[in-house]
């Protein structure tokens, strides 16, 4: 069983950036895709970001030019930069891997999610 751990989530004026890390316990990123997600109180969960085994990165139209989504396969870490954040952005992020179909969010694996808090 692989386990996903996110880090990096916090507080932070808006503005500000922050990275966050996804770090997986088994070799799992190099093949398969793997996303970040977020949920805000009381809206469902979205997908962020996305990366394909092959390499094909997609993002949210809310965040396109201000995050960027990133794998170190050696590592098996993901990473996600957020830049210029917004109050909007305020949620708990995911990240997920090993998609189950063709659906990015019928993934295998879960991470526990990371706070993530932009003040006004």
């Amino acid at each position: 069983q692989v386990q996903l751990v996110e880090s990096g989530g916090g507080l932070v004026q808006a503005g500000g950036s922050l990275r966050l890390s996804c770090a997986a316990s088994g070799s799992i990123f190099s093949t398969n895709a793997v996303g970040w997600y977020r949920q805000a109180p009381g809206k469902e969960r979205e997908l962020v970001a996305g990366i394909t085994g092959g390499g094909s990165i997609n993002y949210a139209d809310s965040v396109k030019g201000r995050f960027t989504i990133s794998r170190d396969n050696a590592k098996n870490t993901a990473f996600l930069q957020m830049n210029s954040l917004k109050p909007e952005d305020t949620a708990v992020y995911y990240c997920a891997a090993v998609p189950l179909g063709r659906n990015w969010y019928s993934m295998r694996y879960w991470g526990q999610g990371t706070q993530v808090t932009v003040s006004s």
